[in-house]
């Protein structure tokens, strides 16, 4: 019995031991590791903490992979002096709030501000940190008992605030950011507790946009940081520039982690690209170890485009550097006055601060010296460290530090207080809480906007209550700036756009060349004058950046596959189309209206030569005087045959059909002039229906005289009496055939004229250059039917000569019908296919000269013969001779020249003729 009451009290006493252990493991915090922060901690004696995390050194020093030992936090190198003056900022600007009264006036704010060593890993140790409470990991649990933490300030570069922002918002903690433009944290999806006093990018990379398009430049290169910053950042721009046929030269990414091989091929790729513009997107920090290998290399002639976070750095604008990055042009973030700050910056000393690690070696980087019985390592330069080539910390200095330094005496960013931008954004940023929080603590209760119209209490609130205040704040700065966050955590964007320009001292000034603004109805830049912008180009002009040249006047854009399109070939206009503009819109080639044609240039329109065969030009001059000198001809026959009418050649000619061809000659002969000249409605009209009547009036009677040969011959046999009734009959069957053959000639072109007539055309598609003014012939049918009842007259006309042509001496007549026929159709003939072989007023020549060659060959075979015997040979001219009664005193046949002119082989049928 005493044992199992022994037992059982030892049962109780584990039981009770095991509870006090698992109680004691329940409140309890378990450390699961160590961090390294350095900072300004500031929480005793104030009620409410201010939390903030600036790049005060530049990178931390890799460790050797841990193996053996605990891994420790890494130690940071490459003091930073611009943010070690953005952490001074934020001290000065809660130290001034807690000195007004009209924010807070019964509470004071503290601050933790820890150092991020612009990388990732330490800005989450930070945040950590501040949920914590102390600078060990313990996530999920706060194990300090002092001020509550209210928000964040920080964490800079949009990288870190996006590691940072991605932590607090689990818990709803308010951070505000002043260096953190990344669009993507506009994301309140992501990112729901994030609020910034810096303007979204995406209002920069506009900016930047719109920059380009207003200088022109269509050919540009752009560098990014390989961060959240630069990749967003140039994306957003790349997407701005190629809506307005802006083409990326080359698109580059600087490393994260220095890789020189890496910078190397960046630079390769600057220098072999033909663009003179080049957009960067980066950090100062991380741009500076592309810049110095640029320097190496001496590339110049570039225009550098800045965004805002390196445009007015210290570490990028350094005089030694103007010859490459003279003339970039950027857009800087709102510059303001902070009241009260430079004396503020002053007014730091190791001695004030003997445990103060970050002001020891904030004053050992400045004069470069070790403080006395100090550890704390120092950089002898600290541009050396962030190439990365070698270690700029050295734990000893050889000369000492004597305090009395003088902080006037230097020259760094830390003091200079001209261009204070993302300091004023840190200033404002602090000013965003404190209304907050004022806002917050002059709530009215039953008028709240919590649950039942409650108010939050300022010593004890949720970090969501705070951030329903800080979303809806509203206050005016010192420069009478207002600053509203809108429902994205976004503020109002406005850029200065900045000029780098060297000043008198032969330092990097930063001009004030314009500004941009987003507004209500979009965006507005306005530069102020062209005149007073820097430019690093030999002519101190706008540099040009174009991929291929603008095509001239006369020419169009032609595309170039495989590349971008900005690179294209120049190719000239067509004949009859211009281009007379000069820019990348040129892209096609405009027709000339139909009157005009292009000039030699292709960039204007001129009105076409008008061609047509002309009475001043040689060849029409010379066809019309062949014209006149032919029915001169004819009309000296007619008058030889009107003065010997009573001559036996004549008579025995049958004088009315003679002068009835005769008259017919003419007309075809001077139907030339209705050829020449600038044609007219109606001289189209009349001069092929003048040409058809001709030709039948001069066949018909050629054919009347054909038939009375053979009519002849057979009357030849008759008596006395059947002759003379012969005789009559065939002079008016003559007269007949040839009114037959007229009416049927003039009934056939009457419907011509009336159906289809011709017109006046401008042909224009048989040369670009000129208008070839001719007629339209209208209907071909008619045409066709029109001169084929001439070729059928002629065809009757050959048929019945060559009949006639074997009749008994003295009937020869129809010998030179025959001749005179085969002239008239080898003459048509050849005049087809050269006719429709010929274009503009060649083809009105051949015509011409077919006219004149067939009217030349029936005027020689028929006409000139007879002419010859009558005024050289009036001897053969004779009843006698005509009859054949007699031979000719040269004792030559009668055959020769006056059987020409016979129509009878007897005295019989001789006289009869005669004496018609």
């Amino acid at each position: 019995m005493a044992n199992m009451k022994l037992y059982l009290l030892l049962g109780l006493f584990a039981f009770f031991l095991r509870m006090l252990v698992i109680q004691g493991a329940e409140g309890t915090c378990r450390l699961l590791g160590k961090f390294d922060l350095h900072g300004y901690v500031e929480s005793e004696n104030h009620m409410l903490i201010i939390g903030g995390m600036f790049p005060i050194h530049f990178r931390t020093i890799p460790e050797k992979e841990p193996t053996t030992s605990e891994p420790v936090s890494p130690k940071c190198e490459g003091f930073n002096f611009r943010g070690f003056r953005w952490a001074r900022a934020m001290i000065h600007a809660i130290q001034e709030v807690n000195n007004r009264l009209d924010i807070l006036p019964n509470i004071t704010l503290g601050y933790h501000i820890y150092d991020t060593c612009f990388t990732t890993s330490k800005t989450v140790e930070g945040t950590l940190a501040y949920l914590t409470g102390q600078n060990e990991t313990m996530p999920n649990f706060r194990c300090s008992a002092g001020a509550p933490l209210v928000a964040v300030i920080g964490a800079g570069g949009s990288t870190l605030t996006i590691a940072s922002s991605r932590i607090v918002g689990l818990y709803y903690f308010p951070e505000v950011g002043y260096a953190s433009s990344c669009s993507v944290l506009s994301d309140k999806y992501q990112f729901p507790s994030f609020l910034r006093t810096i303007p979204n990018d995406n209002h920069q990379s506009l900016a930047m946009a719109e920059l380009v398009r207003h200088f022109g430049w269509v050919w540009i290169g752009t560098i990014a940081a390989d961060d959240d910053y630069g990749k967003y950042g140039i994306k957003y721009f790349k997407q701005n520039v190629e809506k307005s046929g802006i083409c990326i030269a080359f698109s580059e990414t600087i490393p994260k982690i220095f890789s020189r091989e890496k910078i190397l091929a960046v630079v390769e790729a600057i220098k072999e690209s033909t663009a003179n513009i080049i957009v960067v997107y980066s950090s100062d920090i991380d741009l500076s170890p592309l810049m110095e290998e640029i320097a190496n290399s001496n590339i110049t002639g570039k225009t550098w485009i800045a965004s805002e976070a390196w445009v007015t750095s210290a570490l990028i604008a350094k005089p030694e550097y103007f010859s490459f990055l003279g003339g970039t042009i950027g857009f800087g973030v709102r510059r303001g006055d902070i009241p009260g700050l430079k004396d503020f910056l002053l007014d730091v000393h190791p001695d004030n601060a003997a445990s103060d690690d970050l002001t020891i070696e904030f004053w050992q980087t400045a004069f470069n010296c070790t403080w006395p019985n100090s550890t704390v390592p120092y950089n002898t330069d600290f541009r050396i460290n962030v190439t990365g080539r070698e270690s700029g910390v050295h734990p000893v200095s050889d000369q000492l530090c004597t305090g009395k330094e003088k902080l006037e005496d230097i020259k760094n960013t830390y003091l200079d207080v001209s261009e204070l931008r993302i300091t004023y954004n840190v200033y404002k940023a602090v000013f965003t809480v404190a209304h907050a929080l004022n806002n917050l603590d002059t709530c009215v209760e039953g008028n709240g906007p919590f649950p039942k119209n409650s108010c939050a209490i300022i010593y004890d609130f949720e970090p969501w209550q705070l951030m329903y205040y800080l979303k809806n704040v509203k206050f005016t700065t010192f420069d009478n700036e207002l600053v509203k966050i809108d429902d994205n955590g976004d503020v109002y964007a406005s850029y200065d756009i900045i000029n780098w320009q060297l000043n008198e001292t032969g330092e990097i000034s930063f001009v004030k060349i314009g500004i941009y603004n987003d507004t209500k109805d979009g965006h507005e830049m306005k530069i102020y004058n062209n005149d007073s912008i820097f430019w690093n180009t030999p002519t101190l002009k706008p540099p040009r950046s174009v991929c291929t040249e603008n095509c001239q006047p006369g020419a169009r854009k032609g595309i170039r596959h495989g590349v971008p399109a900005c690179c294209f070939v120049c190719i000239p206009c067509a004949d009859g189309e211009i281009s007379n503009k000069t820019g990348t819109a040129q892209k096609e080639c405009f027709p000339c209206p139909d009157d005009y044609c292009s000039n030699t240039l292709k960039n204007e329109c001129v009105l076409k030569e008008v061609e047509f065969l002309a009475y001043d030009e040689a060849l029409g001059t010379t066809l019309v005087a062949v014209s006149l000198f032919g029915a001169c001809i004819v009309l000296s026959v007619t008058i030889v045959y009107r003065i010997h009418r009573d001559t036996a050649v004549v008579k025995a000619n049958d004088r009315g059909l003679s002068f009835l061809i005769q008259l017919s000659l003419v007309i075809t002969l001077l139907t030339s002039f209705l050829f020449v000249g600038k044609p007219k409605e109606w001289s189209c009209q009349i001069r092929q229906v003048t040409l058809a009547l001709g030709f039948s009036l001069c066949l018909s009677c050629i054919l009347g005289k054909t038939i009375a040969l053979l009519l002849t011959y057979r009357g030849s046999k008759l008596n006395a009496a059947e002759k003379h009734d012969h005789i009559s009959m065939q002079s008016f069957h003559q007269k007949l055939l040839v009114l037959i053959s007229m009416i049927i000639e003039v009934c056939i072109c009457t419907a011509y004229l009336t159906c289809i007539p011709p017109y006046v055309y401008k042909n224009m598609e048989f040369q670009n250059v000129k208008i070839i003014l001719e007629c339209n012939e209208g209907s071909i049918e008619f045409l066709c039917t029109m001169f084929g009842f001439d070729v059928f007259l002629a065809v009757l006309c050959f048929i019945t000569a060559f009949i006639a042509r074997k009749l008994p001496d003295n009937f020869n007549e129809a010998k030179f019908i025959t001749f005179g026929m085969l002239v008239f159709f080898i003459v048509w003939i050849s005049f087809v296919p050269a006719y429709l072989s010929t274009r503009g007023k060649f083809k009105v020549v051949v015509e011409i000269f077919a006219i004149l060659a067939s009217s030349f060959g029936l005027l020689g075979c028929i006409f000139l013969p007879k002419r010859y015997i009558i005024l050289l040979k009036p001897e053969r001219n004779t009843e006698e001779i005509i009859s054949g009664k007699a031979t000719t005193n040269d004792n030559s046949a009668p055959s020769t020249s006056a059987s020409c002119t016979s129509e009878v082989t007897n005295s019989t049928l001789s006289s009869m003729v005669l004496d018609e």
